[in-house]
């Protein structure tokens, strides 16, 4: 395996742990006001903690060969941003949610700065 194609099954690795088994203490114990919505919504947070957890097993499982999942590794790359910037918007225009700033948005712009430059011009495998 090559040193870039190594380094991105590790971000696979991190942001897939994160992202399987990170969101749901970060929500409700360690951090709520970079990671909570306010007025809490429970049905919106366990909506994002499965989705999350979701994504998080398959990141792990991209990480065994990374090149068969590109499309999965472009979709979380671009996801992050998308999701990322539209929080910061509405961050940006709820003073309440301005705790986002150093939590949840950050992480996402991470994920998205990790992965896109580990996973840019690397070839996809055949099927």
């Amino acid at each position: 395996m090559q040193s870039r194609e190594r380094w991105l099954s590790y971000g696979l690795i991190l942001f897939g742990l994160i992202f399987l088994l990170g969101v749901y203490p970060l929500m409700y114990h360690l951090w709520p006001s970079g990671w909570r919505w306010q007025p809490p919504q429970t049905e919106y947070e366990e909506m994002i903690i499965g989705i999350y957890s979701t994504l998080g097993l398959f990141l792990l499982w991209a990480s065994r060969a990374p090149r068969r999942h590109m499309s999965l590794i472009w979709f979380t790359v671009w996801s992050s941003l998308v999701h990322g910037g539209i929080m910061a918007w509405q961050a940006s225009v709820d003073v309440a949610e301005h705790g986002h700033f150093y939590g949840d948005i950050p992480a996402l712009i991470l994920v998205a700065v990790v992965l896109g430059p580990l996973a840019w011009r690397l070839p996809a495998e055949p099927e």
